[in-house]
């Protein structure tokens, strides 16, 4: 009889112990130690007009960026701060051969949206020549680009 009661206290024991053992389990995170990933940006998005410029990156292409923003939005890397260097010389435009003719001025277009990216351009309506900041911009104001780099007197 003695052993029937001594089997039947394990029994017991065992029954009243693993549903406490059960209870107490650790969860651990793999990811603990590291902060949460970055969010994506959206397809498009919002820069600010602010001009600190930035040379980017995308594969063998370098250009400059009126700031980071405009850099990452496009989908380049942040090289440098500052303009790129590796860029062409400034060279006129070639004069078309024939006498000239007269054009007419081109009226002004409403204002598209451009990129603050300094890469400067000289344009012309009728006989006023301007420099502007790039190309975009001189044709929102409706002058046709006659050179690039800045007008020379």
């Amino acid at each position: 009889m003695r052993h029937t009661r001594f089997i039947s206290a394990k029994k017991l024991a065992l029954i009243l112990i693993a549903p406490v053992l059960s209870a107490c389990t650790v969860e651990t995170d793999p990811g603990y130690s590291r902060p949460p990933p970055r969010p994506r940006p959206p397809q498009q998005q919002m820069c600010t007009m602010e001009y600190a410029p930035v040379c980017g990156e995308r594969g063998r292409r370098m250009q400059t960026f009126a700031n980071a923003c405009q850099a990452r939005a496009d989908g380049f890397a942040i090289v440098a701060r500052g303009e790129c260097r590796r860029q062409p010389p400034v060279t006129p435009m070639p004069p078309q051969p024939g006498p000239p003719h007269p054009e007419p001025d081109r009226p002004q277009r409403p204002g598209g949206i451009c990129t603050r990216e300094y890469r400067p351009v000289c344009g012309q309506r009728g006989p006023e020549m301007r420099t502007f900041p790039n190309a975009c911009e001189a044709d929102n104001g409706g002058f046709r680009i006659i050179a690039q780099g800045e007008c020379r007197p």
